[in-house]
């Protein structure tokens, strides 16, 4: 499908109160919002948005109740976009993310970038369940608390996994879900394969899981960048590892079997095909491709030249997520709970 194409907004059928609020309220969740949380507006100097490079305006929010659960909201609007970044992500993770923010406030959607317990240097010590559990947390703090109508997933890198494990939990807010945009989606276990420390730690993770000391930290030569467990390294380097969902040498069944649940939601895929983290031997066009059938038809975007993050990249990012954002759904978007 040409990403250029032009099509109807979603946010044409959004009303002025959540459909979503009064479902959720009336669940049994797996998390809560916390108890009380406002927004606190924020601001840069005055600054209307876009004037200054890399300044946003909106409000900070707590959605849950660890410290680190705040997100960072532009615009007031009914359906959102939450940001999910990779590994050592925060706020403002990636070039595009004002310039996105610009343009999704043009079509009435504002964007969400959480912090998660992963976020920062936190990632090697928390776990894919644990961001599925503060991504449902967040989604259910906007639809009792901003009346949101629906929310489109963007992950950037290792979110990417974020996204698609969030969404075989089948927590109630998964059902806001209303789109998935994979930006970047590639295979920390092939890249982190380049590196000449990779085999010998993976047989030190496994060592200690069997010994049940998968929550104890891995050497610092495993990851000079942040404490990681030897679970979450096991996940994110080890053949088959809970993170091992786009890398090449899986099998078009293993990738069914990662990514087939995500058939069912309307899914795109941004490919950088000067991807500096997928090695040289991976063919990057058929990779995006089995990608896409294993999901069950997801939209691609191959961006020629672009980096990992787009940084060079940033005006083609940002067409190619709003073309999504605003292309008219599938029937039943408006009413995922019937």
């Amino acid at each position: 499908m040409d990403p250029s194409a032009t099509s109807p907004s979603l946010a044409a059928s959004s009303s002025s109160s959540s459909w979503f609020a009064g479902i959720v309220r009336g669940r049994s969740m797996k998390s809560s919002s916390a108890a009380g949380a406002s927004s606190i507006p924020v601001s840069a100097d005055g600054v209307v948005p876009g004037n200054r490079k890399n300044q946003l305006r909106g409000s900070l929010f707590k959605y849950g109740p660890k410290p680190i659960q705040v997100a960072f909201k532009t615009a007031e609007f009914s359906q959102q976009v939450i940001f999910i970044g990779g590994l050592t992500d925060g706020l403002m993770a990636t070039e595009y993310a004002e310039p996105l923010s610009i343009a999704l406030e043009n079509e009435k959607w504002s964007l969400v970038q959480p912090l998660l317990s992963s976020s920062y240097i936190g990632y090697g010590t928390s776990s894919l369940e644990q961001d599925s559990l503060e991504l449902d947390q967040l989604i259910n703090y906007l639809i009792n608390k901003e009346n949101s109508e629906g929310v489109v997933l963007l992950g950037h890198s290792t979110g990417c996994q974020n996204i698609v494990h969030y969404m075989r939990t089948n927590f109630a807010c998964s059902k806001a879900v209303r789109g998935v945009i994979l930006q970047a989606p590639v295979s920390d276990r092939e890249y982190r394969a380049t590196l000449p420390e990779t085999a010998e730690m993976i047989d030190l993770a496994a060592k200690m899981i069997s010994e049940g000391r998968e929550m104890d930290l891995m050497p610092r030569k495993a990851d000079p960048s942040a404490p990681i467990t030897a679970h979450r390294y096991h996940s994110l380097c080890a053949y088959m590892g809970d993170d091992d969902m786009f890398s090449s040498d899986l099998s078009d069944d293993q990738l069914r079997l990662r990514l087939g649940h995500m058939s069912s939601t309307p899914c795109q895929i941004i490919f950088s095909m000067a991807d500096e983290y997928v090695p040289d031997y991976v063919d990057k066009k058929a990779l995006v491709e089995r990608l896409c059938r294993a999901i069950g038809g997801a939209e691609k975007v191959e961006i020629e030249w672009g980096n990992h993050s787009l940084s060079n990249r940033v005006q083609e990012a940002v067409q190619a997520i709003m073309d999504f954002v605003k292309r008219e759904g599938p029937k039943g978007w408006d009413d995922p709970w019937s």
